[in-house]
């Protein structure tokens, strides 16, 4: 499982979507003079495309054996990534001047990255795998004659 470089991307990817759950996504800047701290959890929105993240991520380096199905799974899940980051710089934009924003915004921004680099070598995997396979059977066929 962890010989293979996907694995390592999805893993990290992985570790990058679980922190967001512990981590502050702004802190609110009120005009009182108090800081009142917003977790992505605190938000419900966030919390349920929080665990369908977790939940592809963790499918995708389950599925190791099929590195099509892997491949699939990672760019699904990388796309996802790219519309949460969409969603998180659409809300940056329209609470800019309320909320102190955290760097953490930009992680899905990195999962996703990482995410369409596991699909990439999870297909160079499927098409190498394929191609042996095949170079195999030709030779096979080749003795028999």
């Amino acid at each position: 499982m962890w010989k293979r470089i996907q694995t390592l991307y999805l893993a990290i990817s992985t570790a990058l979507v679980l922190s967001l759950f512990f981590c502050r996504f702004a802190t609110d800047l009120a005009s009182t003079g108090d800081e009142a701290i917003i977790r992505y959890y605190e938000k419900t929105s966030y919390l349920l495309m929080l665990i369908m993240l977790l939940t592809a991520h963790v499918f995708a380096i389950c599925t190791y054996k099929t590195p099509a199905l892997q491949a699939r799974v990672s760019v699904i899940s990388g796309l996802a990534l790219a519309g949460f980051q969409i969603w998180l710089g659409i809300d940056f934009m329209i609470y800019r001047n309320e909320l102190a924003f955290s760097v953490t915004m930009l992680f899905p921004l990195l999962g996703a990255f990482l995410d369409f680099l596991a699909g990439h070598s999870a297909m160079v995997d499927e098409f190498t795998i394929t191609a042996v396979k095949r170079r195999q059977n030709q030779k096979k066929n080749r003795s028999r004659k």
